[in-house]
């Protein structure tokens, strides 16, 4: 079932218009700052804030003269408050403004990707109390190990994302910095007690140090932080898809009432979502590499990272935040085929069961070598034979010599790989 996507939120801090809002907000808390310090009347920021406007129009107007944005958004500032604006951006250069309203659409952003991150992690808790006890089959190389339960498997997938919850949090934190330092970052015609009261203001911490812009490691490390949140869930949408083959069908994508899976094959479900999110994985990873690619940058200042960011952030953001969304989806709409996880872990006779078959032996007193031969031989003749492993233990007469019928029909039991389920659930819930 494929979920209508309506994140407006998302969509709004990265417009056009919200950007340049983002510019005013920072312009006005200067002012601010100013009327703390007594420099300019309160009375004065107090007219500023209530008088200054903008029109994309008009900047667009300006801007076609001026070449540069930031200017042409000032002027047209300036045409909404008249002789006020000789008290506006005083003091400030452009990456003030730009790297300081920056932060401000990030730490928005970033509220909404931990939205997104809770609700998906409340509900992966949830499957994963329904399905403490579902058994299924764990497999290592895509191949049968041993016995494990479904829950068990959500519970490694919580713990992931409770991981990237912690990292995303210090990323948001470490890069909710401002700075209103002015050419090259060394105050020459404004005040560090400005910059500080009017960072705090925004809810925003001063940079300790800036080049005339915050040094772009903070948004290298925020965008890594991005691009682990989009990994593990393409971590957790590949096993959806592998589970939904149809010589596995343990799991299922919601399939809604009217829906098509292929033009020209009517029998067809597809794990459409989760194929989806895979593939925007590898957007959010790639865009993680140019903000690498970003702090390399030409002594105090050079504008080389400012047209990659406009497109590899809001993306980014905008990409992770549907991810967790679509994902959060797929996983309240999931088709758990208990029927299938048992089935699956009893084929071939339970060869899965081989190693507490060897460790039987060599309790009997075989070495382990020794019990390894006869247990492998045993197993892969009903792996490769379709056939059955319990049945040939029962037939081989070393076997027999060492572990009574009754000892070998108790080796079966699946409910001693199941013994330390509550210690591993105490850990994750």
């Amino acid at each position: 079932m494929i979920e209508r996507y309506s994140r407006k939120q998302m969509a709004k801090i990265w417009e056009l218009n919200s950007k340049f809002d983002y510019y005013l907000q920072v312009e006005l808390a200067v002012c601010d700052a100013y009327a703390k310090k007594g420099i300019i009347p309160q009375s004065i920021a107090d007219e500023i804030r209530q008088k200054a406007s903008f029109s994309i129009e008009r900047i667009d107007e300006i801007e076609k003269e001026v070449r540069h944005d930031v200017i042409a958004f000032l002027t047209c500032v300036n045409e909404s408050i008249g002789d006020l604006g000789r008290y506006v951006h005083v003091g400030m250069t452009s990456s003030d403004v730009i790297d300081t309203a920056f932060a401000l659409q990030i730490k928005d952003s970033g509220e909404l990707i931990l939205e997104g991150l809770d609700k998906t992690i409340q509900t992966l808790k949830n499957l994963a109390k329904e399905h403490k006890n579902t058994i299924c089959i764990g497999r290592s190389h895509g191949i049968h190990a041993e016995v494990m339960t479904f829950g068990i498997k959500l519970c490694s997938w919580i713990d992931i994302l409770i991981r990237q919850r912690e990292n995303f949090i210090h990323a948001l934190e470490q890069i909710r910095v401002g700075q209103i330092s002015g050419p090259v970052g060394t105050y020459s015609n404004i005040s560090p007690e400005i910059e500080e009261i009017t960072c705090e203001n925004l809810g925003l911490k001063p940079a300790k140090i800036s080049t005339q812009i915050i040094a772009r490691d903070y948004h290298a490390y925020f965008m890594q932080s991005l691009a682990l949140i989009a990994s593990v869930i393409e971590q957790f949408a590949t096993e959806i898809r592998h589970l939904q083959r149809t010589e596995v069908l343990e799991l299922e994508e919601g399939f809604a009432k009217g829906q098509k899976g292929s033009s020209a094959m009517p029998h067809k479900k597809n794990p459409v979502l989760s194929e989806n999110l895979c593939g925007l994985a590898r957007v959010v990873r790639a865009n993680s590499i140019v903000a690498l690619e970003n702090i390399t940058l030409w002594h105090e200042r050079d504008i080389s990272h400012s047209s990659a960011e406009r497109i590899i952030f809001p993306d980014s953001l905008t990409l992770v935040d549907f991810m967790l969304t679509r994902f959060n989806g797929v996983m309240e709409n999931i088709v758990v085929h208990q029927d299938n996880m048992l089935k699956n872990t009893d084929k071939f006779g339970g060869i899965v069961f081989s190693q507490k078959v060897l460790l039987s032996l060599v309790e009997k007193g075989l070495t382990r070598e020794q019990a390894y031969v006869i247990v492998q031989r045993n197993a892969l003749d009903a792996f490769q034979n379709d056939g059955d492993f319990k049945a040939n233990l029962l037939k081989d007469a070393d076997v027999i010599a060492l572990l009574s019928i009754d000892e070998i029909e108790s080796i079966f039991g699946k409910k001693s790989f199941l013994e330390n389920i509550e210690q591993i659930y105490s850990k994750i819930l």
